[in-house]
């Protein structure tokens, strides 16, 4: 597939996401995009799946982070998200690899750990 350029857009192919940095607000790493949840329905990118913590890619950890908490900072080319790693270590997370079972009552509970409003497609 060719690499598509959006030049003064604000839009991105989902494969130019994965792979992406996620920092706290203070500008510390604190781990990277590994894929996207999207709603088959609407469209609408629900969640950012962020690995973090483990050493070379063991014990690694994988964290829905809800869309909406993500803002794109040109400067440090990555997503930051208001949190801090102790909160993060206690946030809904499975292990690299395992199956999820994507259901309306874990989306509601990713979404309440997260305070983001509203309801779970």
């Amino acid at each position: 597939m060719a690499d598509r350029k959006f030049a003064g857009s604000s839009v991105i192919n989902a494969d130019k996401v994965e792979g992406t940095a996620v920092y706290d607000p203070k500008g510390d790493k604190l781990g990277t995009i590994d894929d996207l949840v999207i709603d088959k329905v609407s469209g609408k990118t629900l969640y950012a799946i962020m690995s973090f913590g483990g050493f070379l890619g063991m014990g690694e950890k994988q964290h829905p982070l809800p869309w909406a908490t993500l803002k794109y900072d040109t400067r440090l080319e990555g997503y930051v998200v208001d949190l801090d790693k102790n909160r993060l270590q206690n946030a809904p997370s499975y292990d690299r690899g395992a199956d999820i079972d994507w259901t309306p009552d874990y989306g509601r509970q990713v979404n309440q750990y997260w305070n983001v409003p509203g309801e779970w497609p």
